[in-house]
């Protein structure tokens, strides 16, 4: 991959195709193809195979998602399932049939077994009972996968596929109704640190551990993977450093700078017990991430418009 390939960004406008967007053109990378969901919905297999007739990109990065947080993975079961696949098959699909160089898939650490060994390492791939709350998205994500997989040796494809732990950074949801638990919390402390409210409640008993990874490290690992990684399976992404949701919480109330309790609710789920990546095998390669937790908030903070919440 070079600054003269035409290169497809799918998912541009999301928190990690906008941060592989900001990767590539600090790396010299202008030749970069786009498409919002209003200009090319990915669901539909003719609009998707018009664009790659028309653009012909060579190498493709899939980042675009239905994504969300535990409660909405739980509730719209349906629509992670189908809009996923839909997205994943179409644009695979067209990548092959209009001979696109490379393909990057980006996945998600829940496609690993609910109670699998931790860290979590790459061959523990159905090998166990996925999390119910997250199943359908996990199922879509395993798919894409396989697909990758079972392009890359019938056609000889040279699909290849990235697995990121739980992520943060510019461009998040903040909605609370489908957002992950980092930017949920942000948004809850700094509410309650503007309207004065004596307590913030955090869903659970605050005990699963989590790891996050800034989105601007995922896309200098995405842009490093495309380089040095083709073959077959995945590659986690991650720090391989996680802390308690709990912990979570108070780092963000400190930079915050609120001063109330924390209360919890354990009548809301907890998830899965622990999601800890094992990320040796991209060690091996010769990359680690760069950005800090507590630096990566601040940096996330100092930067938000309360128009970032809707």
């Amino acid at each position: 991959m070079t600054p003269a390939n035409k290169i497809y960004v799918a998912g541009h406008r999301g928190m990690v195709g906008s941060a592989i967007v900001r990767k590539l053109r600090a790396n010299g990378y202008e030749n970069i193809v786009t498409r919002t969901s209003k200009e090319l919905d990915l669901r539909d297999q003719p609009a998707v195979h018009e664009f790659f007739a028309a653009e012909q990109p060579e190498y493709v990065f899939l980042a675009a998602a239905k994504v969300g947080g535990i409660m909405a993975n739980n509730v719209y079961r349906g629509e992670f399932l189908y809009d996923n696949l839909m997205i994943e098959a179409n644009i695979i699909e067209a990548a092959r049939q209009h001979e696109v160089k490379k393909l990057q898939f980006l996945g998600s650490s829940c496609i690993y077994p609910k109670l699998a060994p931790q860290p979590l390492t790459e061959d523990a791939l159905l090998t166990g009972p996925l999390e119910p709350t997250n199943e359908p998205y996990a199922i879509a994500k395993i798919t894409g996968i396989k697909l990758c997989d079972a392009y890359r040796a019938q056609y000889g494809c040279d699909y290849i596929s990235v697995m990121p732990t739980n992520l943060y950074g510019p461009n998040d949801n903040y909605n609370l109704e489908t957002s992950h638990v980092l930017p949920a919390l942000i948004r809850k402390f700094h509410e309650a640190k503007k309207e004065g409210a004596p307590e913030v409640v955090m869903w659970g008993t605050g005990s699963p551990k989590r790891e996050f990874l800034h989105a601007d490290d995922l896309a200098a690992a995405c842009v490093f993977l495309m380089h040095n990684f083709s073959d077959y399976g995945f590659v986690n992404v991650g720090t391989g450093e996680d802390l308690s949701i709990y912990a979570l919480a108070e780092t963000i109330k400190d930079v915050v700078g609120y001063e109330g309790q924390i209360t919890k609710d354990p009548s809301k789920p907890d998830g899965t017990p622990r999601k800890l990546m094992n990320v040796d095998k991209l060690h091996g390669m010769g990359w680690q991430h760069s950005i800090g937790l507590r630096e990566g908030i601040e940096g996330v903070y100092a930067n938000l418009d309360s128009a970032d919440w809707y």
